[in-house]
C-alpha cells in the first residue's frame, strides 16, 4: 500500500464489543490506523507497546480535535484488547484482527508472523495521506498530531 491510494474497507471487532467498519467514517472523519504486534511479547519489544501508547495518549486530544478517529489493531483477541485499554486506561479503541486480514493488507507481516509497528493516516475521502512505517515510538503521537494539523 502507498500513500495516495483508497484505503482498503474491514469490519473489525474493538475491545469495547463494537464492530467498526472503516467506510462508515467516509466523509465524516479523518482516521488514523495504528498497527502494532502483539500487547504482551516477551522481551524488548514489548516495551515499545507501552511507549507508543504512552505517547499517542499524551496527544490524544490534538488528534481528535481534528476531526479524527483513531484505533489501534493488532492480532490480539477481544478479550486480550479489553484488558489492556484498562490495564493502561486508554481513551481510543483498540480492534482486533486474529484473523491478520486486515493487517497483512496494511501493515504486512514480519518474519514470525506479527503486523509490523505501522501507522495510517487516512483522510476523510478514504485517500491514504501519510504512512509511518520508521516509528519512534515516544514521539509517535505528537507526529501523528502534527500530520493532521497541516492537512
Amino acid at each position: 500500500m502507498q500513500e495516495g491510494q483508497l484505503a482498503p474497507n474491514f469490519t473489525l471487532v474493538a475491545n469495547n464489543g463494537d464492530s467498526i467498519t472503516l467506510d462508515s467514517f467516509r466523509d465524516k472523519k479523518n482516521v488514523v490506523l495504528c498497527f502494532y504486534p502483539k500487547n504482551h511479547l516477551f522481551g524488548c519489544p514489548s516495551k515499545k507497546v507501552f511507549k507508543m501508547a504512552e505517547s499517542v495518549i499524551s496527544s490524544y486530544g490534538d488528534i481528535v480535535s481534528t476531526e479524527t478517529e483513531l484505533f489501534a489493531i493488532s492480532i490480539d483477541t477481544i478479550e486480550d484488547q479489553a484488558k489492556f485499554v484498562t490495564d493502561y486506561n486508554i481513551p481510543y479503541l483498540h480492534l482486533s484482527d486474529t484473523s491478520k486480514d486486515t493487517c497483512k493488507q496494511y501493515a504486512g507481516l514480519n518474519i514470525v508472523g506479527l503486523p509490523k509497528r505501522s501507522t495510517f493516516i487516512i483522510d476523510k475521502k478514504g485517500i491514504v495521506r501519510k504512512i509511518f512505517r520508521d516509528i519512534d515510538v515516544e514521539k509517535h503521537g505528537k507526529q501523528i498530531a502534527d500530520f493532521l494539523k497541516q492537512m
